[in-house]
């Protein structure tokens, strides 16, 4: 199995040796898991940095296996940016492997994740960066799942909370100074601009949902846990950590929905919209899609609260 891994990284760097890169020449290049940090780098970085997004758009970040490509152009890449989304916990030592000289940076780093499992309390950094949304009890969770949730898989989905991302954004900002030292004034500039621009857009969504606390919305797959734990409202999952609900568990959310006037089901195109769809049809209700890895973040964060909004009236 060494041997196998090792042998596909010597053909890696060797296509990287006589392939062209991926990345542009006058500017540092660096890369990242998902598309929504993509856009976070841009913002601290701007034409400094070329970005190479790993899970190219509608792959799943559970799933994601990078490209021989992708492998060859990271050997010329300054810096990786983990998330702590699934595929990682594989490949971001190989990844490292392939490029002793690039620096890993874990842009989750000093911030407290929850069970997928778990109510959803906005996950906080360690020591300084607590947040103080409320806890939610267990009957947001399958039926199944409302009990030993405390070996469940840690919610990855930090980058859908503003609040988390300034976090992620000043880990951003200390990688690329240290990296680029002769920067660093820029990097810290672009972080100040863009920490005020995270603070104007957790206002608005705080405006969007005033009045509305408590109000429950139902997913397909519970990416939104920590935009809802910070917006006060309830996302209900259909599924937890990629198992399909049984025939049971799907009756119970029907009988839920019917119970709490649900009418709309929101889906991501990186998973199948089969089960939400026969939800939607039990309640006469409808599924609307919510893409958590939308590469225009900022605005996909707006356009998604109001349909969360419109859903929860």
């Amino acid at each position: 199995m060494a041997r196998a891994f090792m042998k596909r990284i010597f053909w890696v760097m060797l296509i990287a040796a006589y392939a062209p890169s991926g990345f542009a020449a006058d500017r540092i290049p660096v890369a990242v898991s998902i598309l929504p940090q993509k856009y976070f780098v841009q913002q601290i970085g701007r034409d400094l940095v070329e970005v190479q997004v790993m899970v190219a758009p509608g792959a799943s970040p559970h799933t994601y296996e990078p490209k021989p490509r992708q492998m060859a152009d990271l050997a010329r890449a300054k810096a990786y940016f983990a998330i702590g989304v699934a595929f990682e916990r594989v490949w971001v030592r190989r990844i490292a492997a392939a490029n002793p000289q690039m620096r890993v940076f874990h842009t989750d780093h000093g911030i407290e994740k929850v069970a997928m499992t778990a109510p959803h309390r906005h996950g906080r950094a360690h020591g300084h960066h607590g947040n103080g949304a409320q806890a939610h009890p267990d009957d947001d969770k399958p039926p199944q799942q409302a009990v030993a949730h405390e070996h469940a898989l840690l919610d990855p989905h930090i980058w859908l909370s503003p609040a988390l991302v300034k976090i992620q954004a000043r880990t951003i900002m200390t990688a690329l100074q240290e990296i680029d030292p002769g920067h660093r004034t820029v990097y810290a500039a672009n972080y100040n601009r863009f920490a005020a621009a995270l603070d104007e857009l957790d206002a608005h969504l705080k405006a969007v949902f005033e009045g509305r606390q408590g109000l429950r919305f139902m997913v397909y797959h519970p990416s939104w846990g920590y935009f809802a734990a910070a917006y006060g409202l309830r996302q209900v999952p259909i599924e937890i950590e990629g198992k399909d609900p049984k025939p049971a568990h799907l009756q119970a959310l029907i009988e839920r929905a019917r119970r709490e006037k649900i009418r709309v089901i929101f889906v991501q195109p990186q998973f199948s919209t089969k089960s939400a769809e026969v939800v939607a049809r039990e309640i006469g209700g409808q599924v609307v899609h919510a893409d958590p890895l939308a590469e225009n973040w900022a605005a996909n964060l707006r356009a998604v609260a109001e349909k969360f909004k419109a859903a929860t009236q």
